[in-house]
């Protein structure tokens, strides 16, 4: 809207006319991400008690599963649901800032809020029964299910997208996996991001702390990948148009900072599903759109190791009838170790700064 306003009919049009020099800032999209990142932030510190407010009188309070950590009992009742400010956020500052005539900006807002309203039925039902579980397995995964297969077929139907899939370290090995190969990749990569992230929601400011981090590192990818000259230098696959993208993950920075004000320990809200799966599918979409994928488990790596103690656990419970660790996902586990919530959030936060930057260096590394 900005962008169109201020750049296209205002400067444009009537420059020559008038002194509007300083509306071509409009047309660069550093400038425009670092605003999308200040108003999603503003937007969210605004109406985040509001939102709270909201929450507590609708009663839609989270409801704590009977076999987890008992000091989270203490937790049963914090209005959840609070995913609804990331992702509103997110949006509006988006299209404020983003140039709407893009095609890349409105398959990257699909995915986040295809997967953000999977979430939102889920928090629903969960509080319409007053339960700890909401869809079923099968349920969830067939609304994840169908975001992957819209993203992967509007990519395909109208754009000139690659189905070539570009590997990190390794610059000359690029299989073509084919249309119908490339979609199932596509929401394999969905469903499994977006979990990740639902995994990773378990303590006070955990989930939107390594977000932060992740999202960055995911923001400064989408920038230098848009870009022609910096994606042939560094051997990326450049697709013209992903660069609006950056916009959009400035905007998830900036609303993941204003979210973890009211969300940092000692919670005020809870995202719910509707923030983590909804963040899951904002990540992921943008890596699918960048042909970063595989450069995702790296930049993202407290999200894998997070949902890899999951499927560890359930495997060898299954295999063995024995449990490898206390409690998954991970950081439970920590919990039962005796580590105080606090220390486990900052502690994963520092090893999630250690993967955002591993994953910058395979910009060089290829």
């Amino acid at each position: 809207m900005f962008y169109y306003f201020f750049y296209e009919l205002l400067y444009r049009k009537y420059s020559s006319q008038l002194s509007l020099d300083v509306l071509n800032v409009f047309r660069y999209v550093t400038f425009r991400t670092a605003y999308a990142a200040i108003t999603s932030l503003a937007l969210s510190l605004i109406f985040g008690p509001f939102v709270i407010r909201k929450l507590q009188e609708f009663k839609f309070g989270q409801e704590i599963r009977a076999e987890g950590p008992a000091s989270h009992q203490a937790k049963r009742g914090t209005p959840t649901m609070g995913g609804v400010m990331i992702i509103g956020s997110v949006l509006i500052s988006t299209l404020l800032w983003a140039n709407l005539n893009n095609w890349a900006i409105w398959i990257a807002m699909l995915g986040m809020v295809g997967c953000a309203a999977v979430g939102f039925a889920d928090d629903y039902i969960k509080i319409a029964k007053k339960r700890s579980l909401g869809l079923t397995g099968r349920q969830k995964l067939l609304g994840q299910l169908a975001v992957g297969l819209a993203v992967g077929g509007l990519l395909f139907a109208f754009t000139d997208y690659s189905s070539v899939l570009s590997f990190p370290f390794f610059k000359r090995f690029q299989p073509n996996l084919h249309v119908w190969g490339y979609v199932g990749f596509i929401i394999f990569v969905i469903i499994g991001w977006s979990n990740a992230v639902n995994l990773t929601d378990g303590l006070d400011g955990l989930a939107v702390s390594v977000t932060t981090v992740a999202a960055s590192a995911l923001t400064a990818f989408t920038y230098i990948t848009g870009h022609a000259e910096f994606a042939r230098y560094l051997g990326l696959v450049h697709t013209p148009g992903v660069w609006e993208v950056t916009v959009l993950g400035g905007a998830l920075v900036g609303a993941s900072l204003g979210f973890l004000w009211f969300n940092a320990p000692q919670a005020e809200v809870f995202m719910g599903d509707v923030g983590s799966l909804g963040i899951g599918g904002a990540l992921c979409t943008i890596s699918i759109l960048i042909k970063q994928e595989l450069v995702l488990p790296i930049l993202g790596g407290v999200f894998l190791i997070e949902a890899l103690s999951v499927i560890l656990q359930v495997g060898s419970f299954k295999l063995r009838g024995k449990r490898i660790f206390k409690m998954a996902p991970l950081h439970h586990h920590f919990e039962l170790l005796g580590w105080k919530e606090p220390k486990i959030v900052f502690r994963f936060l520092i090893v999630a700064i250690l993967f955002a930057l591993l994953s910058l260096s395979t910009l060089k590394l290829r």
